[in-house]
């Protein structure tokens, strides 16, 4: 093993013993100081899990209904999000209601500090509510329960605002981003636009060479384990092994740079490190029922996308039933949810983006380029950006048309048009993609996905034979006192219990730890054996990544290499032929589409000046591919100014349905126009003169979007260029307009 001996060789012998002795004084104290976190972090430990109500959330909080007093208990609760001093909420404005993932971890981390999802959302103004859960689940609780309890939770939020301008915006963090969907999909008419952070949605989706998380279920036999593991629980599944599943994924991290992090950093780390280990150490249980829904029907199962869980009554989840826009946040960085398990569902469920507007659907996507699982939804600089973006702008995203779009955004700096108009540091900007821009992320061949099918029913047979031959010999001999003693011996828990002050071991480490602070005497920057320790450090992390490449490598190759096996397929009875399919469009919503187009057919020559706007302005605007939130912006101070009286559900209804009316019969829409016009010149100038502002507002008028404008003018009967010079506003580019 080399390291660089470069620093060392550089200083003379004499400055040599003298950098010796300062780091060596360093190094022992920040050993001791580097201790007393440690305990500091288990006794915090003891503290956070001895509360009935564990969490971490960073505000006030007030409880709106427990989940425990239902008619169908479960461990959820609704709690409203007091704002701090100096926030002013606008009632006006939809709610946001935030879900916590239970997905090992406790409930909080969704607003855990001032720049989190909960916290940009009240800074624009939002009322703010979170569903967050107790640590035991409650008995007979299931995935079905949990989600009947949440609708009851937000019809309450919608009956406590009834003035609010559209249906809340829903938020679901990772393991509750499904569970989300899920419920958007059996309660449409609840939600109003739904963000999913970091959840996976399409689970056997992935790329060769990255993402080895998705093999697991297969390497391990399927799911057999899980319903041991819950048996040897006594009917509870310890969230701790959920926890272990992610250190798994980055060993160094676990390892090493966590703790090496707050050793070298040890004056300045403390809080930072024992803020975010409060919510990593606090564990919970789910139910048996829970965990093996979760493993059988998603993880290996690859059932939701497909359409194949049904409620108790029968009832299919299918996705394409959610009314409400749809915001995907992923990361390329995110081992845990890849953006092909955050986005392949779109492929299996639509065949285009005409299919997607079929069904009325807007979805839009964003993918950071290195962020990683849990920075999705906890980075300050993430909630900052892309999430306080998402909360100024949701009605941009509301009344957006159905369709595909990639949500971008653009530092706001001296040279931003129209910079007023944007709210925050960066401009949102929401670009139409296709299938193929999704598909171009990579994924699954169909060998891959027959190899997939195998593990699927490889784990049916284990599970049965599991539950057969070996489950009642271990509820036999699991009691309720064995499986708690099971619990406490984790050795995630025991990390936490050793390091605590009830070690007797650990009773000194605090006092000395006080003393060495008010006597420390850290080592200068320059020192020689500081430059020593980083490389050692990261010779350390590079040895443990590259154990966990060789590991992940090995991983894939076993995966591929027996569930690829035609014999092991012809033993479970995959076909080697079998394709994956998508489903098709039922014959119910084929024949309401029917009638729906027959009766917009019907309608595109009534409406009046509103509508002719509206329709021209998509015209013009459908010519850039891109919807920019200044645009948005211009055209709520328009409708402010002139005193208008749509609600945003309205506009958006007015919205929808221009734009495919001109989808429908573009040339029709159009020649259209001039019969539902009023007579009145100086409404149609007015209203032109708005679009010019609208469209102008975001970028320069010119090219095809210029020739549009001027098309439009012409149905509005109006001379463009004449138009501008009377009203002061510039719609488009004069020269464009001669070219």
């Amino acid at each position: 093993m080399s390291m660089d001996k470069a620093p060392l060789a550089r200083v003379p012998m004499s400055g040599l013993v003298a950098s010796a002795v300062e780091y060596m004084i360093d190094a022992g104290q920040r050993s001791v100081l580097f201790l007393d976190i440690l305990r500091r972090r288990g006794d915090q430990y003891q503290q956070h899990i001895a509360q009935t109500a564990p969490h971490v959330l960073h505000y006030a909080a007030e409880l709106v209904m427990d989940g425990r007093k239902l008619s169908e208990p479960v461990n959820y609760a609704l709690v409203r999000i007091i704002p701090p001093e100096g926030i002013e909420l606008d009632l006006e404005r939809r709610p946001f209601i935030v879900v916590d993932p239970r997905a090992g971890h406790g409930p909080g981390i969704g607003g855990f500090k001032a720049d989190s999802e909960i916290g940009v959302a009240m800074k624009a103004g939002h009322p703010c509510y979170f569903i967050g859960f107790l640590p035991e689940p409650m008995p007979h609780q299931t995935i079905e329960r949990i989600a009947r309890a949440e609708a009851l939770f937000i019809e309450e939020v919608i009956r406590r605002h009834p003035d609010a301008d559209g249906k809340p915006c829903v938020i679901g963090n990772c393991q509750a981003g499904w569970a989300v969907m899920m419920l958007a999909s059996l309660r449409p008419e609840l939600f109003g636009p739904i963000i999913v952070a970091g959840a996976p949605l399409a689970y056997w989706a992935g790329v060769h060479g990255k993402y080895p998380m998705r093999y697991s279920g297969g390497l391990l036999g399927g799911s057999w384990l899980t319903a041991l593991t819950s048996d040897l629980g006594a009917g509870k599944f310890d969230g701790a092994w959920l926890v272990q599943n992610f250190e798994n994924q980055n060993p160094s991290n676990t390892l090493w740079t966590k703790q090496y992090n707050v050793y070298s950093k040890v004056d300045t780390e403390a809080d930072r490190y024992l803020e975010f280990e409060r919510w990593w150490g606090g564990h919970v249980n789910l139910n048996a029922e829970e965990i093996q829904f979760i493993v059988d029907e998603l993880f290996i199962g690859n059932n939701l996308a497909a359409g194949r869980i049904k409620t108790s009554d029968g009832k299919a989840v299918d996705l394409r039933n959610i009314k409400s826009p749809i915001v995907v946040f992923c990361s390329k960085g995110d081992n845990i949810t890849p953006p092909q398990q955050a986005l392949g569902w779109v492929l299996d469920l639509y065949a285009d983006v005409d299919e997607i507007r079929a069904y009325g659907q807007t979805i839009v996507y964003t993918v950071h380029e290195s962020v990683g699982h849990l920075g999705i939804f906890v980075s300050g600089g993430i909630a900052k950006k892309e999430h306080a973006e998402f909360s100024s702008n949701i009605d941009l995203i509301d009344v957006l048309p159905p369709g595909l779009y990639e949500a971008t955004f653009e530092a706001k700096d001296a040279d931003t048009a129209n910079a007023d108009l944007a709210v925050g540091q960066w401009v949102m900007r929401c670009e139409a993609r296709t299938l193929d821009d999704i598909r171009g992320m990579g994924g699954n061949s169909s060998e891959d996905e027959r190899r997939f099918a195998t593990a699927k029913r490889v784990s049916e047979i284990n599970l049965a034979a599991y539950k057969k031959f070996v489950q009642p010999w271990i509820k036999c001999m699991v009691t309720p006192q064995v499986a708690e003693w099971t619990r406490n011996i984790h050795p995630l828990r025991l990390q936490y219990e050793f390091f605590s002050s009830r070690n007797p071991l650990m009773t000194a480490v605090g006092t000395t730890a006080e003393r060495i602070r008010n006597d420390r005497k850290p080592a200068a920057e320059e020192n020689p054996f500081i430059a020593l320790q980083e490389g050692i450090s990261r010779q350390i992390v590079s040895a443990l990544d590259g154990w966990r490449d060789y590991q992940e490598a090995l991983s894939e190759t076993i995966f591929l290499a027996v569930y690829g096996s035609p014999a092991l397929q012809a033993a479970v009875g995959v076909d080697p032929r079998w394709e994956p399919s998508r489903q098709g469009m039922p014959a119910e919503h084929r024949e309401m589409l029917q009638r729906r187009i027959s009766e917009l057919k019907s309608r595109i020559d009534e409406g009046g000046l509103r509508e002719a706007a509206i329709r021209g302005l998509l015209y013009v605007g459908s010519a850039r591919g891109m919807v920019d939130e200044r645009s948005l912006e211009a055209l709520r101070r328009i409708r402010r100014e002139r005193g208008e009286r749509l609600t945003l559900a309205q506009f958006k209804m007015l919205v929808r349905e221009q734009f495919f009316m001109l989808l429908l019969d573009q040339r029709r829409a159009l020649a259209a126009i001039p019969k539902i016009l009023p007579d009145n010149a100086n409404e149609r100038r007015a209203a032109f003169a708005a679009i010019g502002e609208v469209l102008s507002a975001s970028a320069e008028i010119s090219g095809e979007v210029a020739k549009r404008l001027q098309h439009v003018a012409e149905l509005f009967c109006l001379d463009a260029s004449e138009m501008s010079e009377r009203d002061k506003v510039t719609p488009f580019d004069p020269k464009a307009k001669a070219s």
